[in-house]
């Protein structure tokens, strides 16, 4: 086996991973889209339902305060729809043209975006039909609970138990 200082080998990127950076970039670009593939098909859903939503009898009973927070909701969404495919747009243009690394910056940047602006859209979907069902103060604790899980799971347990020679 190589070592280390043997010229013909890659440089070693990292502690865990024996890959050059151009790999390591070209892996992080495969699993940042495939984690947008994820993501996105939720988003979708919910933008779908929300579509939907003013075409059912339910809507027309709204009072106008439900139907500003239904705005609000579709609009969050139309946001996380377009911060979620925002990188494969960019992918495409930037295609062949050695900007990986750009991509790979930018698309993570929307990707976190992204997800911070669909948690706040299921969340205010879960407000907006909780609030049909239920008046006032039930509706709101509901809602504040589906936000607090959606902070709590993406972003607050990532962070928990790091050790900096993970990888």
């Amino acid at each position: 086996m190589a070592s280390q200082t043997d010229p013909s080998v890659p440089p070693v990127v990292g502690r865990g991973r024996h890959e050059t950076e151009a790999e390591r970039i070209d892996r992080n670009v495969g699993e940042l889209l495939q984690e947008l593939r994820v993501a996105g098909i939720g988003v979708q859903v919910l933008f779908g339902f929300l579509l939907a939503m003013p075409l059912t009898n339910v809507f027309h009973t709204l009072d106008p305060e439900q139907h500003r927070l239904y705005v609000v909701d579709l609009l969050l969404a139309a946001l996380a729809t377009a911060l979620l495919t925002s990188p494969v747009a960019y992918h495409r243009l930037v295609f062949r043209r050695h900007q990986k690394y750009d991509l790979l910056r930018v698309g993570n940047a929307m990707a976190v975006a992204g997800l911070i602006t669909v948690a706040l859209a299921i969340s205010a979907a879960v407000l907006l039909v909780v609030s049909i069902v239920y008046d006032g103060l039930i509706a709101a604790v509901i809602a504040a609970c589906v936000t607090g899980l959606y902070f709590t799971l993406w972003f607050v347990l990532p962070h928990l138990g790091h050790r900096d020679n993970d990888y």
